[in-house]
C-alpha cells in the first residue's frame, strides 16, 4: 500500500545527487591538478582539450562528471514533477532512493575499479528505477486529468 508522505521529502534524494555531483567535480579537479603536476598532461591541453589528452584517471573522472549531467537531469525533473503534482508517496520515494543508490554504486565503480560490466549493471539498474519513477508519475498525472 502506497502512503502519502511529506511532499518536500522528495528533495532529499535530489540533494544526494547534487552532493554526488559536487564530489564528482572535486574528484575531477584533484585528478586534473595531479596530472598536470606530474606532467602527465600539459596545462595547455585544457585550453581547447586538444592534443595528447589526459591520463586515464583524469579522463575517467571527467567522463564520470559529465555523466552526472545526463540522466540525472531526468531524475531532477521527475522529482519536481512529483512535488508539483502532490504525488510524492512512499513508492515514489523508494524509487527515487533506488535511483540514488544505483548512481552511487555506479560512481564508486567508475572511480575505483572501473569494471565495465559492473558499472553497466549499476547504470541499467538506475535506468530501471528512473523509468519506474516516470511510469508512476504518468499514472499520478493521468489520475488528475
Amino acid at each position: 500500500m502506497t502512503q502519502t508522505v511529506g511532499q518536500a521529502t522528495i528533495f532529499v534524494p535530489v540533494l544526494a545527487i547534487v552532493a554526488l555531483t559536487v564530489i564528482g567535480f572535486v574528484r575531477l579537479l584533484v585528478a586534473r591538478v595531479r596530472s598536470t603536476k606530474a606532467r602527465a598532461v600539459k596545462l595547455s591541453y585544457y585550453r581547447a582539450f586538444q592534443g595528447e589528452g589526459e591520463p586515464e584517471i583524469a579522463a575517467a573522472a571527467a567522463r564520470h562528471y559529465n555523466n552526472l549531467f545526463e540522466t540525472p537531469v531526468l531524475f531532477y525533473v521527475a522529482c519536481v514533477v512529483a512535488f508539483e503534482l502532490g504525488a510524492v508517496t512512499s513508492t515514489i520515494l523508494v524509487l527515487a532512493w533506488g535511483y540514488v543508490a544505483a548512481r552511487i554504486v555506479q560512481s564508486v565503480i567508475h572511480l575505483t575499479t572501473n569494471n565495465v560490466r559492473h558499472r553497466a549493471l549499476a547504470f541499467a539498474l538506475a535506468w530501471v528505477f528512473l523509468l519506474a519513477l516516470w511510469v508512476r508519475l504518468g499514472i499520478a498525472l493521468a489520475a488528475q486529468l
